[in-house]
C-alpha cells in the first residue's frame, strides 16, 4: 500500500472534505504543486481554481477553490479557503459551478 498523508479540505464556513489521500495536487503563487506523503514542510498561497486528491481507496475528487492558504506538515495537508465546492465525479466545471451558485447566495444574503 503507498504511503497515505491525512488531508483537510476546510472552507470558511464547513470541513468540505477530511481523510486519508496518496497525491494532492493544487496551484500556488510559486506554482503547481503536487503533495504526497513525507513531502518537506511547506506553506504556501493557494491560487483560485482546481485542487486535485487521490484518495487511498483508489478514488479522486476535484474541489474548485477560490484561493486560501496550504500547509503540509508532518504527513498533515491543510487547504483552508473562503470558499470551496467538490466534485466526487471529478468534474471541475461540476465543482465551480457548486462554487459560484454558493459564492451567490452568500452575497444574497449579505444584501438583504
Amino acid at each position: 500500500m503507498a504511503s497515505t498523508m491525512q488531508v483537510s479540505l476546510v472552507s470558511a464556513d464547513r470541513e468540505v472534505w477530511s481523510g486519508e489521500a496518496t497525491v494532492v495536487n493544487a496551484r500556488t503563487l510559486a506554482g503547481e504543486i503536487g503533495i504526497m506523503a513525507n513531502h518537506t514542510p511547506i506553506m504556501s498561497v493557494l491560487e483560485g481554481g482546481q485542487v486535485d486528491v487521490r484518495t487511498v481507496d483508489d478514488g479522486h475528487w476535484v474541489a474548485a477553490v477560490d484561493g486560501g492558504f496550504l500547509s503540509v506538515a508532518n504527513n498533515q495537508v491543510r487547504l483552508l479557503c473562503e470558499h470551496a465546492e467538490i466534485s466526487f465525479e471529478s468534474n471541475y466545471d461540476e465543482a465551480r459551478r457548486l462554487l459560484e451558485e454558493r459564492k451567490e447566495k452568500e452575497q444574497e444574503a449579505a444584501g438583504s
